[in-house]
């Protein structure tokens, strides 16, 4: 029999046997019932410092028959058949095409694969062996290359980040993205943690090899290969065309091209693909001592070793408008993130270890279509454009980011100079005033919002910290409607997916909708090929 025992305490200092010890008293059985048993979820409880606590909940097995305690923290694990796909009965007389290689591209392109259908996966930019080069090169002096940098490239603007698998949603198909993740390289406890994270550095290999897993499979995955056109005959997908000459047949298309791809959209617009706008939100990154975030989070246990890095979330409601942290990154680094030049976008990243000086957050406020200041679909493209190249133009036009004391921000006046923190950006920097690079909407509800996070995050709103702008890119200003069959609307056989078709919100959420069409692509057709 299995068991799902949850809501183990114990402390930070605890000895592994104490879990069996504690699986066994809640079960109520002695140890040699016990055939064995696996955590399946690991968190940490500060909400009552300095009382820390490790939380578990365990997978166990007994041996023969074990009768159920009245404890609501143990559940019989009932079997359940794994689901099989059954592949449908339209004929598929050409390789499907895979557009991206994001996470929703990788794991549609994945699960294709594992099924037989042999897809073509397409990537505009390079294999992350060179594009970790290029964007090193952009680091180091301004050149970018458009086609390949944090945006684009082999594992999509996830693989310069880090590699954060916490997600809200409830699907089946997560546990299969962490251990798709975990069988292509990443650290075992993904499968466990309560805040799973692969680390840039990792996970930089591990796309490698869910590459080459796909080639395995009988998938072919090519680079250098914008698509740049779609055929569409009698409102049914024929084909893609690449880099403007080549053309490949095709009666089923996934279009993963994440929420960057601003050329493609306009690509797909004029050949009639149907767009909507779609809410984001924008603000700065914003660096504290990662010291100060530990001690604010974990107290006078800050530097014990189960704990690590300390992260945190924060929200702030703020009228009809949110203020947020995003994409926390615990010792880490904000990278210069641009797609189109003469333009600045932060992001952040962290490495598997988290060792980096400082912590660093996007801090952002949501913003809605109507403050895009136009109708049409792609509006909310020009509102990101916009900022960015302002905050290239506070930056002093040399790709050196704006950046700003927190107090300068607070006081409504330019930085001159920075303080104690000092910023970790990949690119340069120069001191500069937030104001001229973001809408006075979105300053107004971070400034509103400080005093909250920091009573709830104690530093938070400590003078020196950096905000570096800007944070443009939380996710895509628009979406590509699909219907039932997850079909782009008035156009048979395309997929629409991930965040650039505006059904994700980070690496596992888009991850699952790649495997979700994967799914209904598998169900709808046979494949011949």
């Amino acid at each position: 029999m299995k068991f799902i025992i949850s809501n183990i305490k114990l402390s930070l200092d605890h000895d592994p046997k104490e879990l069996e010890m504690a699986a066994l008293k809640k079960l109520k059985i002695p140890g040699s019932q016990m055939k064995g048993y696996r955590v399946v979820k690991e968190s940490i409880d500060a909400r009552k410092k300095p009382d820390i606590y490790m939380v578990y909940s365990l997978l166990v097995e007994t041996e023969g028959k074990t009768r159920i305690p009245s404890d609501n923290d143990v559940r019989l694990v009932e079997e359940t058949p794994e689901e099989v796909l059954t592949p449908g009965n339209r004929k598929l007389n050409t390789r499907p095409i895979v557009i991206g290689t994001g996470p929703a591209g990788l794991f549609a392109g994945l699960v294709l694969a594992q099924n037989g259908y042999n897809p073509i996966v397409l990537e505009r930019g390079e294999p992350v062996e060179k594009r970790n080069l290029t964007v090193e090169r952009y680091w180091e002096n301004g050149t970018l290359n458009p086609e390949s940098n944090v945006q684009f490239g082999e594992g999509g603007a996830g693989t310069f980040s880090d590699g954060k698998l916490t997600t809200r949603i409830n699907d089946r198909r997560c546990e299969k993205v962490l251990q798709e993740f975990y069988e292509s390289g990443a650290h075992e406890e993904i499968l466990y943690r309560a805040k799973p994270h692969i680390g840039t550095d990792v996970l930089k290999q591990v796309v490698v090899n869910m590459r080459e897993r796909i080639r395995s499979y009988g998938g072919e995955v090519r680079f250098g290969a914008k698509v740049t056109n779609l055929k569409v005959k009698d409102g049914q997908i024929s084909g893609v065309v690449v880099n403007d000459e080549e053309e490949i047949p095709a009666e089923v298309v996934v279009l993963a091209i994440g929420h960057s791809a601003r050329d493609t959209f306009e690509a797909l617009f004029q050949g009639g693909i149907h767009f909507t706008q779609k809410p984001f939100s924008i603000g700065v990154r914003i660096e504290h001592p990662q010291e100060v975030i530990n001690a604010a989070q974990y107290g006078a246990s800050a530097s014990h070793p189960r704990l690590g890095a300390a992260d945190y979330q924060l929200f702030y409601k703020t009228g009809e408008r949110t203020a947020y942290s995003f994409c926390m990154c615990p010792g880490g680094l904000v990278v210069a993130s641009a797609s189109e030049p003469d333009t600045i976008v932060t992001n952040g990243m962290s490495e598997y270890a988290r060792n980096r000086e400082n912590a660093n957050s996007a801090w952002v406020v949501s913003v809605e279509p109507g403050d895009f200041g136009g109708n049409h679909p792609l509006q909310g493209i020009q509102f990101q454009r916009n900022w960015e190249r302002l905050a290239f133009e506070a930056g002093g036009r040399n790709n050196s980011a704006p950046v700003q004391r927190l107090e300068d921000f607070l006081e409504g006046r330019a930085s001159k100079s920075l303080g104690t923190v000092k910023p970790s950006y990949t690119g340069s920097v120069t001191p500069a005033d937030m104001n001229q690079c973001l809408p006075d909407f979105v300053t107004k509800s971070m400034r509103e919002s400080i005093s909250y996070f920091d009573r709830k995050l104690r530093g938070f709103g400590m003078k020196d910290a950096v905000l570096t702008g800007v944070e443009t890119r939380t996710s895509s200003p628009v979406r590509i409607p699909r219907g039932d069959t997850l079909e782009a609307e008035g156009v048979a056989g395309l997929y629409p997916t991930g965040e650039g078709a505006g059904y994700a919100g980070g690496i596992v959420s888009a991850a699952v909708d790649g495997i979700r069409i994967a799914e209904q692509i598998v169900k709808t057709y046979r494949f011949n090929g």
